[in-house]
């Protein structure tokens, strides 16, 4: 399924205008003429970006941005205004959006920002996916495993992890392997980059 690009604005003259500039270079767009119309066909689960107005009746871009904030995993966000104040501004960009854009917007820079937003878009979803992958495989660890990974992963050799925790060379021998089996690598750097992914943090020992 293609990204969609979501446009938000209250005037129809430049919802449709900002979308047919976006559908002439062949990306799929869908237009609300308010976040409360945006939010009634909203799928998170679909690629892509959000351009929207900052100043609308009703909530506004920056009420919208800070909902869909609270709820987790917000969309890549591109502002666009033809009355932005540098407090506005910085208030979106300290919140995540990806750019703030002056009304009017030119074609090329909109192209080139929506086009930088669907990729972030991608980024996110790989990051997010390998995050859930990476703690599924965690949670199948056994209490011990879990004490023999963060020293696995700060680089403590065999011996000193057995003295570390109380238990034989074999047995961490052991824990080692089927950590190693539960996660999918054969090396340690790979169990690093793994662990990072599931937020296993090397210093709690």
């Amino acid at each position: 399924m293609s990204a969609v690009v979501h446009i938000i604005d209250d005037d129809p003259r430049v919802l449709v205008a900002l979308g047919r500039t976006l559908k002439a270079d062949g990306l799929e767009v869908a237009l609300s003429a308010s976040p409360e119309d945006f939010l009634a066909h909203y799928d998170p689960s679909r690629a892509g970006c959000v351009v929207l107005d900052l100043n609308m009746p009703g909530m506004d871009g920056l009420a919208l941005q800070r909902l869909l904030g609270d709820r987790g995993e917000p969309p890549v966000m591109i502002f666009v205004s033809g009355e932005a104040d540098v407090a506005s501004c910085a208030c979106a960009m300290r919140a995540g959006a990806l750019d703030f854009l002056t009304k009017p917007v030119d074609a090329g820079v909109l192209l080139e920002a929506v086009l930088r937003g669907i990729d972030a878009d991608a980024t996110a979803r790989t990051r997010r996916s390998g995050e859930h992958g990476a703690e599924q495989r965690y949670l199948t660890l056994t209490p011990r495993e879990r004490q023999v990974l963060p020293h696995i992963i700060a680089g403590r050799l065999n011996k000193q992890i057995a003295g570390d925790l109380g238990i034989s060379l074999k047995t961490t021998k052991v824990h080692r392997s089927r950590i190693m089996v539960k996660f999918g690598v054969r090396s340690v750097a790979a169990l690093v980059r793994a662990a990072e992914l599931a937020h296993v943090d090397p210093r709690n020992l």
